[in-house]
């Protein structure tokens, strides 16, 4: 399982995740935006920086880097990458940081004697996502990026204790929903032959809950359409056509039958 990926839809999804390692954090953390650059000359991939609000003075740049495994080069090409970029964009940031997230202190480059002073200063940040403690006492954001590196037999069973806990401790908005599309990434993620579908099903999540039916309903809101008429339930129908929700269960969950929704099907593929 390629676990960047995992941490690329995760911090893609929620940036204030990254925030949530960090013991400081700046003022506009809820603004920051995360993405994947490039450097040039010579051409570096980096697996993620967090950019500040362009309309704001210079601020803060974070690069994250997400390490399962054990890389000897890895720092020798982190700070390549860190400086080589900072440089070409120096004008849009005041200055740096590094967050470097490991699966456990075993992943990390053996050899770190030439970057001690770098190591130490104030602008890395070192985690190991097994030393973070328990996922139940931690907090959602933070236990959600540590159930990407359970076992896929207490996978499941660890992300439906943070559903729980997610439908407790949370207000039904969208923090909620954030962690019920954070939890049902990470374990599509583990369960890689199933559908996010199936996956809803074992967790126990309902098609109402999911970003997905959110959004699909929200839009035939916009349309005009007044919930609950029968026009909405087609608008969401299609919808959830086209995002490859069975037949089944959208009949279970609009109330339309299966004649209905196979012609909406039809209707649709006819229109492609």
């Amino acid at each position: 399982m390629r676990r960047d990926s995992i941490f690329y839809a995760l911090f893609r999804q929620s940036p204030a995740l990254l925030f949530e390692l960090l013991d400081e954090v700046p003022a506009s953390a809820a603004e920051y935006r995360f993405e994947s650059v490039a450097v040039k000359e010579p051409k570096f991939e980096i697996d993620g920086v967090f950019l500040p609000p362009e309309s704001d003075p210079p601020q803060t740049i974070f690069f994250a880097e997400f390490q399962m495994q054990k890389d000897e080069e890895l720092y020798e090409r982190l700070f390549s990458e860190v400086f080589l970029y900072f440089r070409q964009n120096r004008s849009r940031f005041s200055t740096w940081q590094a967050v470097l997230i490991y699966k456990s202190r075993s992943t990390e480059q053996s050899n770190t004697d030439p970057y001690q002073a770098l190591l130490n200063s104030s602008q890395v940040h070192r985690c190991y996502l097994n030393e973070l403690g328990a996922i139940d006492t931690l907090p959602l954001g933070l236990a959600t990026l540590k159930l990407t590196i359970a076992s896929r037999r207490d996978t499941v069973e660890q992300a439906k204790r943070i559903l729980e806990r997610a439908q407790t401790e949370l207000p039904p908005s969208s923090n909620q929903q954030g962690i019920i599309d954070l939890v049902s990434a990470v374990v599509t993620y583990q369960f890689a032959t199933l559908s996010r579908q199936e996956v809803n099903e074992m967790l126990g999540i309902s098609l109402e809950q999911t970003r997905v039916y959110q959004e699909a309903r929200e839009e035939g809101r916009q349309e005009g359409r007044q919930e609950g008429t029968l026009d909405t339930m087609r608008s969401i129908a299609l919808n959830l056509l086209r995002e490859q929700i069975s037949v089944e269960t959208i009949a279970r969950t609009t109330g339309l039958s299966i004649a209905q929704i196979e012609a909406l099907q039809t209707r649709m593929n006819e229109e492609l």
